[in-house]
C-alpha cells in the first residue's frame, strides 16, 4: 500500500510570466511533458505566440492576459484556467520586473510596484488557487525566486526585498501546509538570461556588472538560461508525492579550464 496517492496524470498548471524568460520555458517543457499549461503575463500577444507553438507540437495551452498586480485579473486568469483545463494542479509563480536604481534614489511609488509584482502578485495568485488544492490534498505552487536572498545585488533593493519576502511567505506556507498533502517549493535560480534587465542602457548595464565584480557575486561571465531553470521547476514538481523539495539553488557551471580538463 503506497504511502500517498500518486500524481494525477493529467496535471493542469498555471504559469506567471510566462510571455518570455523561466515562465514560457517552464510551459513549454511542462506542455511537452503533457500536462495542459495556462500562460499569463501582461503581454498576452506573447504568451498566444507561445501557446500556439504548443498546440501545434500536439500540447494542449490557454493564454491569457494577466496583471498580477490587479486582483481581478488574477481571479480572472484563474477562473479562465480552470474552466478549460479543470482543477489547476500546478502553480508556477514567475511573473516579475527589475528596476536598476539604487535604493535611496528609487521612489517608494517604484519600491513598491516591484513588491506588488513579486511578493503581493504571488499572494494574490496562491489565494485563489491553494484552498482548492488543499480540499483536494494535492498540488505544487513553486515560487521563483533568486539567489540575491541568499547574495544581496546592489541597485536591485527593491527586487531583494521583494524576493526575501517572497520565500518568507513561501516557507510560512509549507509550514501552514504541512500534512494537506499540497507542497509549496521554492525554486531560486542565479543569474539567467532573461528579459529582465534587457531594457536597460550600456552605462547602467555596465554600472550593475562592476557591483557584482566589487562584491564578489560574478566568479564567471555564464549565465543560466531559461531552459535550465525550467527544467529544475520540472524537476520539483515531478518528483514523487512522499518527498518535497522545499528549496533548490541553480547557478550557472563555470566553464572547464583546459588545463583541469586535461588531467
Amino acid at each position: 500500500m503506497p504511502r500517498f496517492a500518486p500524481h494525477p496524470q493529467r496535471r493542469p498548471a498555471l504559469i506567471t510570466g510566462a510571455s518570455s524568460g523561466i515562465g514560457a520555458a517552464t510551459a513549454t517543457l511542462l506542455a511537452a511533458s503533457g500536462h495542459p499549461v495556462t500562460l499569463g503575463a501582461r503581454r498576452a500577444n506573447k504568451c498566444e505566440e507561445i501557446a500556439a507553438t504548443i498546440r501545434a507540437s500536439g500540447g494542449e495551452a490557454l493564454a491569457c492576459a494577466l496583471d498580477v498586480a490587479d486582483s481581478d485579473s488574477v481571479k480572472g486568469f484563474v477562473s479562465a484556467a480552470t474552466e478549460a483545463f479543470g482543477d489547476p494542479e500546478i502553480v508556477i509563480s514567475a511573473a516579475g520586473d527589475l528596476d536598476a536604481t539604487r535604493v535611496h534614489e528609487l521612489d517608494s511609488e517604484a519600491f513598491a510596484a516591484q513588491l506588488q509584482v513579486h511578493l503581493v502578485g504571488a499572494h494574490r495568485l496562491v489565494s485563489h488557487v491553494v484552498p482548492g488544492m488543499v480540499a483536494r490534498a494535492r498540488g505544487d505552487i513553486v515560487f521563483v525566486s533568486s539567489d540575491v536572498v541568499r547574495v544581496p545585488r546592489t541597485r536591485m533593493g527593491a527586487y531583494v526585498a521583494a524576493k526575501n519576502g517572497v520565500e518568507g511567505m513561501a516557507r510560512a506556507m509549507a509550514m501552514e501546509l504541512e500534512g494537506t498533502g499540497v507542497r509549496a517549493s521554492v525554486l531560486r535560480p542565479g543569474p539567467t538570461m532573461t528579459g529582465m534587465g534587457m531594457s536597460w542602457d550600456a552605462e547602467t548595464t555596465g554600472a550593475v556588472l562592476e557591483d557584482w565584480v566589487k562584491w564578489g557575486v560574478a566568479r564567471h561571465p555564464y549565465f543560466l538560461r531559461p531552459e535550465d531553470v525550467a527544467t529544475a521547476i520540472a524537476t520539483v514538481v515531478h518528483t514523487p508525492r512522499g518527498t518535497h523539495l522545499t528549496l533548490v539553488e541553480v547557478q550557472p557551471e563555470a566553464a572547464v579550464e583546459k588545463n583541469k580538463g586535461d588531467r
